[in-house]
């Protein structure tokens, strides 16, 4: 069994945990996620707490107790403070800019990158980077991903769309002879 879930998850005030069909929904100050749970794990809503039991013993239930453990308590913390991802965009002529629902890059191709922004995310450009922002954790770690895969940064002069507390390391260019 995991050892996080050993530990019950502390609710905040202000926020709400309502388990019902198999699907526990949280509500906050910010917001309603819900997500799904397998039959395999057992939620227990007591005042102040949530606690994961096994249902069933499986080969897989153990690794499902830590998951949704770690799931609930990110949809927890999530409507109560936004998570938020910070994109650095590096190079010459390289800038992002958030036109209506849509974030328009221009990342030295021959045209420029326009992506959709999802309905629930707030996405702030500024004039060095851009800022991903949302109650969903994992919606915001996935739209700061794809913004990253559209252009990763090079090893030799750091150009590209990186996270702001990565660290790239650099490799020495071509030597004169």
């Amino acid at each position: 069994m995991s050892r996080l879930a050993k530990k019950p998850i502390v609710i905040p005030a202000k926020t709400e945990v309502s388990y019902s069909a198999g699907v526990v929904t949280v509500k906050g100050p910010l917001g309603t996620l819900s997500k799904p749970l397998r039959p395999n794990v057992k939620l227990t809503i007591e005042p102040g707490l949530v606690t994961l039991t096994a249902a069933h013993e499986a080969p897989e239930t153990p690794i499902l107790l830590g998951t949704y453990y770690s799931h609930i308590k990110n949809m927890i913390e999530g409507v109560n403070k936004p998570y938020e991802k910070k994109l650095i965009v590096e190079g010459i002529g390289f800038k992002a800019d958030v036109k209506g629902k849509d974030l328009v890059m221009a990342l030295g191709f021959s045209h420029q990158i326009v992506m959709p922004i999802p309905a629930d995310l707030k996405v702030v450009s500024d004039k060095t980077g851009i800022t991903v922002s949302g109650i969903d954790c994992e919606k915001v770690g996935q739209f700061a991903a794809e913004i990253r895969s559209k252009k990763k940064p090079e090893p030799y002069l750091g150009k590209g769309v990186r996270y702001a507390d990565e660290i790239i390391r650099r490799k020495q260019g071509k030597k004169a002879a």
